[in-house]
């Protein structure tokens, strides 16, 4: 999704439909000015707090922000042993996090001397995700990663015809949900997902029980997964997910279901036909 991952402009696998041609490497960096406030929270405290963020793009990755090495809390980072190696970037050294009696290893690192096709990196540093307990973009509490501003979702209502069907490894088939009234979302770079009515789930072949598995999408919001129990009592474990209270720009698939489809560990396989070809 973006613009450095497939099938962005700027990925290894750049479309062919253009009429121009980028001179450089594959392998391509992109840095660019992050536009919010964002912070990081970890052991009770503000870790990170920066207004001249930058979100660094590279080839088939998520995008990561860097900061200014001002805008991190000095008082809680300790020096670290650990060095990493990038062709693209340089020599990547580690600092942990420490407060209180919580430590997270090697969470920030910087590039003290990048290479010289990178040097703008140079008094930037960035932190692990994971290693913070909370990160919010101005106030909101925001998940996963910050939102790519190259990347956009879109839903739209559709009287497609959508099926669901689940076909057992012994060729037995089961139509799971069939809908005339779906929601299309579409997100940059991804395949479209299909959202049904919960009324359209087939309930006289399969019950939704609730699963304690949950995602999150800095998109969408909160998902929350169901098992599908068949007639037969087959279980199939997180096989539908909804949003029950979705982020306000998806809000239009609030309560709707889509559907984990492909190969399961079984053998068996959901999938999802739209007029009658495969989604």
């Amino acid at each position: 999704m973006g613009l450095t991952r497939r099938p962005g402009p700027l990925s290894s696998y750049a479309p062919e439909t253009v009429n121009y041609a980028i001179d450089g490497p594959p392998h391509k960096l992109l840095l660019h000015p992050f536009p919010r406030r964002v912070r990081a929270e970890f052991a009770g405290r503000t870790v990170l707090d920066t207004r001249r963020g930058f979100l660094l793009h590279e080839s088939n990755l998520l995008p990561v922000l860097y900061v200014p090495e001002e805008d991190l809390d000095a008082g809680v980072l300790v020096p670290s042993g650990h060095t990493t190696h990038c062709p693209f970037k340089g020599d990547a050294t580690y600092r942990s996090l420490r407060a209180g009696d919580r430590t997270q290893d090697d969470a920030v690192w910087t590039y003290p001397e990048p290479v010289a096709a990178a040097q703008w990196l140079r008094g930037l540093a960035a932190l692990y995700w994971g290693a913070a307990d909370a990160w919010y973009d101005e106030d909101e509490q925001v998940f996963a990663h910050l939102t790519d501003p190259f990347t956009r979702v879109d839903i739209r209502p559709t009287r497609r015809h959508v099926v669901v069907t689940h076909t057992a490894p012994g060729g037995t088939r089961t139509v799971l949900a069939e809908s005339d009234a779906p929601a299309v979302l579409s997100e940059t770079g991804l395949g479209n997902r299909w959202y049904l009515p919960p009324a359209d789930v087939r309930t006289d072949a399969v019950e939704l029980v609730p699963s304690e598995t949950r995602t999150r999408c800095p998109y969408k919001g909160e998902a929350h997964y169901e098992h599908a129990v068949l007639g037969d009592g087959t279980t199939l474990a997180d096989a539908f997910w909804h949003y029950p209270d979705p982020l306000p720009e998806s809000a239009r698939i609030a309560g709707l279901r889509s559907v984990t489809d492909g190969r399961r560990d079984d053998g068996s396989e959901i999938t999802v036909t739209v007029d009658g070809e495969p989604a």
